[in-house]
């Protein structure tokens, strides 16, 4: 018996069908600096999710990459580790804003959801708007750690213990 459900919304086909979006958008053409965010989107037992896809919104990488095919976006598919990796032209610091805005597509969401991926050392970070609407004990979920070669690690929880802070957009 199958462990796919009926509220599966993504099924087979994005692996497929968006195939166009991750060819467009994997090829970084930008002067500014890259910054790489790394991780996975685990379910609510921290088993990797390795079907879902990611879509970040680069606000800040927009008007370095006007040469890339479709400017401050990416989308991505997880590995089989349930892994995605992110390549974002930043030219400069976000001060106290995300470094990008991420939706999640994933099996058994009847409705994609939103998030957002902050760095840590981002000076500004104790002033974001966005982050004091969040309760403090929640926040680090939304904060990617920087690794010792630079790049960031940011994991994504669906459910859960750890669950990753999930906005509605109205």
């Amino acid at each position: 018996m199958s462990n796919i459900t009926t509220s599966q919304t993504i099924g087979p086909f994005p692996h497929e069908a968006w195939a166009w979006a991750v060819e467009l958008t994997s090829r970084v053409e930008s002067s500014a600096p890259q910054v790489k965010i790394s991780g996975a989107i685990l379910d609510g037992d921290g088993v990797p999710i390795n079907d879902a896809w990611a879509e970040a919104w680069l606000p800040g990488s927009a008007a370095s990459e006007t040469s890339h095919a479709i400017p401050g976006y990416r989308r991505v598919p997880t590995n089989e580790e349930g892994g995605f990796t992110f390549s974002i032209s930043q030219p400069q610091a976000p001060a106290g804003k995300p470094v990008a805005y991420v939706t999640v597509f994933a099996r058994g969401l009847v409705k994609h959801q939103f998030t957002a991926v902050f760095l840590e050392d981002d000076p500004a970070l104790a002033q974001s708007a966005l982050l004091e609407q969040v309760p403090a004990d929640r926040r680090d979920t939304l904060i990617a750690r920087k690794q010792p070669d630079g790049s960031y690690l940011w994991n994504i929880h669906m459910q859960g213990a750890r669950e990753t802070v999930f906005f509605d957009y109205i």
